[in-house]
Formats: structure tokens, C-alpha cells, sequence
């Protein structure tokens, strides 16, 4: 039988890509750079294969370099996708640190903030997000607007950048010990596959998929199906609050659709 939503105590949030547009906060904090690339160049216009080359980057600095500030994460980013596009002697001064510190600026998505206010009435509420401190309180104190979290877990303070699990037991034993929530009363909820819903699945959690479509780089279901097995999923944050709305309200719960 589908457990239902109303069953559960906590919902943890990645941050950037499920409440916030980090595909859309990256492209622009790039535009400078992506307004240098020849107009023939086909990049130039293709979003997913810039998100996907920027991913690639990340992904690959933040393993090298597990306790960097996210912030200067994108800054050693921004300037390997300088040198992949023969613009590394045109950065100016400052610019891969001005991308670095555009992080507080990326702009929540509309539905964002209604969504938690309802969510809030019915769970307590925690961030778990591949993200430096100061970074996160920029975005707490602009785009999310000072709404409260009953606990924000970042990676500069954990030491290590999700996907490691190592993250998700840095989650659940603050909920445990804070919080004082059960792992099996979390719902892990998120839009990306590979750096959340999988291993927050491989450690036990519950799973709730934020698809946040269209998106590039998320992820794609059917490259992982044998690897997760989502408890819910839902189109937008929207969606989401109004399923916990009808579950608290009626008693029902929409589940995986």
C-alpha cells in the first residue's frame, strides 16, 4: 500500500534547481562570457549543452576539492568553460569571482515561496544543499524572501558535496538529534536525480521528485529507474503543496503519478 503524504514529519530541500532556478541563475550569471562566443559558434544558443558542460565542471571540482567554498567552485568554473571556449585571455578582473558571487541573486521559482508557507503549516522544513554559508544567506535574505528553515545543512559546513552520502547521514542525524524526526518520518524532496533522489534512496529515505520541466540537467528518470524507486512525484513546488493540502485536508495522497 502507498504510504501517504500526511505520514511523514519532515520534507529536506535541496535548495538550487528545486526552489530556486539554478539552470536559469547560471546562464545568466555566464552572459558575458557566452556574449563573447562567435555567433556561428553553436553553442552560443544552446542552453543544455552549456548547462551540461558547466555541470560537468562542477561535478568535477567539487570532488577534487570536497571542501572549497561553493563560491569559489564556480569561479574555478567559470574559468574552465573560458579556456573550453578560447575565451580564457579575455576574462577581466574579477569576472569569475563577480559569477562566484552571483549565487544570492539566482531568483526563486514563482511558486517557491506559497509552496513552503503551506507546506510549513503541516511539516518542519530543512535545507541539505551543495552551498557555502554566506552564499545561503544571501539567498535566504533576497530571493527567499527571510523565510524560516528549522535547519539549513550546507555543504561547507558538512565537508563534502552531494552526491556523497555522506551528506545524507550529516541530514538524517540533525534531524535525529535537533529535530528530533525520525529518518523514516523524512521526505527527501528534490529536482536532480543523480546528486540527490538516488542516494538519499540508497541511504533509505523517502523520495519525492520535483521535475521542474523542462530542465536540462536534472536528470533523466529513465537513466536511473534501476537505481530509485521515487515514493512521490510531482510536476512543480505547486503541485506538491496542493497534494499536502488535499492529503491533510481530506486524507488522500497523490503519490507517484
Amino acid at each position: 500500500m502507498a504510504r501517504l503524504l500526511n505520514t511523514y514529519g519532515l520534507l529536506s530541500f535541496d535548495c538550487y534547481g528545486t526552489l530556486v532556478d539554478w539552470e536559469g541563475g547560471i546562464i545568466q550569471g555566464l552572459k558575458a562570457l557566452i556574449d563573447r562566443l562567435d555567433k556561428l559558434d553553436p553553442i552560443k544558443d544552446d542552453k543544455i549543452a552549456i548547462l551540461r558542460r558547466y555541470v560537468y565542471h562542477e561535478g568535477r571540482i567539487q570532488k577534487a576539492f570536497p571542501t572549497l567554498k561553493y563560491a569559489s567552485i564556480l569561479t574555478k568554473v567559470y574559468e574552465e568553460l573560458a579556456s573550453d571556449w578560447g575565451l580564457g585571455e579575455t576574462i577581466l578582473d574579477g569576472e569569475s569571482a563577480a559569477f562566484g558571487a552571483s549565487i544570492g541573486s539566482w531568483p526563486v521559482f514563482p511558486d517557491t515561496l506559497a509552496a513552503l508557507r503551506e507546506l510549513q503549516k503541516h511539516f518542519k522544513l530543512v535545507i541539505l544543499s551543495n552551498v557555502d554559508r554566506e552564499s545561503f544567506n544571501k539567498t535566504l535574505a533576497g530571493p527567499l524572501d527571510g523565510f524560516k528553515f528549522d535547519a539549513v545543512y550546507i555543504a561547507e559546513e558538512i565537508g563534502s558535496y552531494k552526491p556523497d552520502l555522506n551528506n545524507f547521514q550529516y541530514l538524517v542525524h540533525g534531524c535525529e538529534k535537533n529535530l528530533q524526526v525520525p529518518k523514516e518520518k523524512i521526505l527527501h524532496t528534490a529536482y536532480a536525480l543523480n546528486h540527490d533522489l538516488v542516494p538519499a534512496h540508497n541511504l533509505g529515505l523517502s523520495t519525492c521528485w520535483i521535475e521542474r520541466k523542462p530542465n536540462a540537467i536534472g536528470g533523466e528518470l529513465s537513466l536511473v529507474q534501476d537505481q530509485l524507486s521515487l515514493d512521490f512525484q510531482f510536476r512543480s513546488m505547486e503541485d506538491m503543496a496542493d497534494a499536502v493540502h488535499a492529503a491533510f485536508n481530506k486524507g488522500v495522497s497523490a503519490g507517484v503519478q
